[in-house]
């Protein structure tokens, strides 16, 4: 070990004294304050270095170097200071710990018990950083925001590790993660389920083309069944308060609609079976007597409906009212054009016939419109495909009833995850993925959706100490210490951008512990 504590401590003394003077010369009263705050911020940075480093000297210093007792009661000898390489926001640091070695019998760098350190050189604070930006931008991106503000060099592989290795507890975590209080849950239970396609680097590289044909595409895509569990109050509303909430936009609506309750969100590249089983251990843990309605929403698509019905049959099948009502304005954008005056008005009244539960009337209107004679062929087709959809779908279509018993009708909580949690992320123009780094992906993602985040890494923290040592997880701060959190501006910690930074991963092997 190089320096000793006492060294390090009059080192930062140093700092400060030289921090004071950078924000008070002569050079200082002629800068401007982008110059100042840049300057300090990479100057805190090393003195954030300088200070982790004391912690790592000060822990290694007040470490005993008496033979350790192992679980045989077997003596091991102190042998050397050994050195593990630790990456951390502050950059690239030695840390310097008793080594115990007996040759013939084991060795133990009991530090890394006591720090709970990872396998690996990165520090959980660094990941997890890393891994927030990661699920929400792209790796790349990651990359570059590190490069710029906190000069570090980082590549995609050593994140995408990171990601792989921290999203494996996801189903652990929660599995035991206890149901919300039934205080705080409403009386509907509501499951959704939808797909969404994901590109994916094929297993053997696909035939060179100059042009591909219509409809062909260079890649391929692999869904990703997205599903949803929450509770929501009851709503009784009419048809004609939806046809306003639709039509009649700039009209303010007398009372907000009820939030849901406790949603969660999850997606997997795995079949939908699979993605259902889960979905339904949620909902058996959210069940109890409070719950009086259960609904399932989702589109026409009938292998998931035969599913959803499957493995949920004490639920009532909706389809999504999105849905149909979009086959409505393709209908009227067919009869008419989409510039017709009277478009929007024909819909309007197609669509409270349809929330009236009068669509089997809307089916025999439509099919009688296509055996006329006066139609276009485009015209037929379309008239005829509202209709074939709108009778595969009946069943689900009963809008009257769902409204007066104040049911959900449509699945706007799916639609948007589908969007902003699948496609936002993992369909950027020219990314493909591996099956792999999806699945770790969208774990991880899934986790930060549900606002998780904290409770997680904790979670997974924890496991990974007690797979790793023998000894009891460490204590944490006081709560009368962790002044940066308690006292943040709230306006700033919810900001809290994450960084990263790592080279390669070859000097990131941990010692034995």
């Amino acid at each position: 070990m190089t320096l000793n504590s006492d060294t390090i401590i009059h080192e930062i003394r140093q700092e400060f004294t030289k921090l004071i003077d950078y924000v008070t010369n002569d050079a200082a009263h002629q800068a401007t304050a982008y110059e100042i705050e840049r300057g300090l911020f990479f100057w805190l940075l090393r003195l954030g270095a300088k200070l982790l480093s004391l912690f790592f000297v000060s822990r290694a210093e007040n470490l005993s170097r008496a033979p350790l007792t192992l679980e045989d009661d077997t003596m091991l000898p102190y042998h050397s200071e050994k050195k593990r390489n630790y990456k951390s926001v502050f950059g690239r640091m030695p840390i310097w710990g008793p080594y115990f070695y007996k040759q013939g019998l084991t060795s133990r760098w009991p530090l890394a018990a006591e720090l709970s350190l990872a396998e690996d050189c990165y520090s959980d604070f660094l990941r997890e950083l890393s891994e927030f930006v990661g699920v929400q931008l792209p790796y790349n991106v990651t990359c570059d925001l590190e490069a710029r503000f906190l000069n570090v060099a980082l590549s995609t592989r050593p994140l995408q590790a990171m990601i792989a290795t921290d999203s494996a507890a996801v189903e652990a975590y929660y599995a035991q993660k206890p149901p919300p209080l039934v205080a705080t849950e409403a009386e509907i239970l509501v499951v959704q389920a939808d797909g969404k396609g994901v590109p994916i680097i094929r297993a053997t590289p696909a035939e060179t083309k100059v042009r591909l044909k219509k409809g062909q595409k260079r890649g391929r895509k692999k869904e990703a069944v997205v599903t949803t569990v929450y509770t929501i109050a009851e709503a009784s509303r009419t048809p004609e308060m939806v046809i306003q909430s639709l039509f009649d936009q700039e009209t303010p609506q007398l009372d907000p609609p009820p939030k849901p309750q406790h949603k969660q969100l999850w997606a997997t590249l795995e079949d939908k079976d699979t993605a259902l089983a889960r979905l339904a251990h949620q909902v058996e843990a959210r069940e109890g007597p409070h719950i009086q309605h259960r609904v399932a929403l989702c589109d026409g698509c009938v292998a998931l409906q035969k599913r959803i019905e499957k493995h949920f049959p004490e639920f009532e099948l909706l389809l999504d009212f999105i849905h149909p009502h979009e086959y409505l304005w393709d209908t009227a954008n067919a009869l008419w054009g989409e510039d017709h005056p009277d478009r929007t008005a024909w819909v309007r009244e197609k669509t409270c016939q349809m929330l009236h539960s009068q669509t089997a009337e809307l089916i025999e209107e439509f099919r009688q419109l296509a055996e006329q004679d006066s139609g276009t062929e485009r015209q037929r087709k379309q008239l005829l495909k509202t209709a074939g959809y709108f009778e595969r779908n009946l069943p689900y279509m009963d809008y009257a009833t769902y409204l007066a018993r104040g049911w959900p009708i449509a699945s706007g909580v799916i639609e948007g995850a589908c969007r902003h949690f699948v496609k936002d992320r993992l369909e950027l123009s020219g990314m493909r993925w591996t099956l792999e780094g999806a699945e770790n992906l969208l774990r991880l993602r899934a986790v930060a959706e549900n606002g998780d985040w904290d409770a997680y890494h904790d979670f997974r923290r924890r496991q990974r100490h007690t797979r790793l040592y023998t000894t009891p997880y460490p204590g944490h701060l006081p709560e009368q210490t962790m002044v940066a959190e308690g006292d943040a501006d709230p306006a700033i910690s919810a900001l809290s951008t994450p960084w990263a930074m790592s080279p390669g991963i070859s000097d990131c092997v941990a010692v034995a512990a």
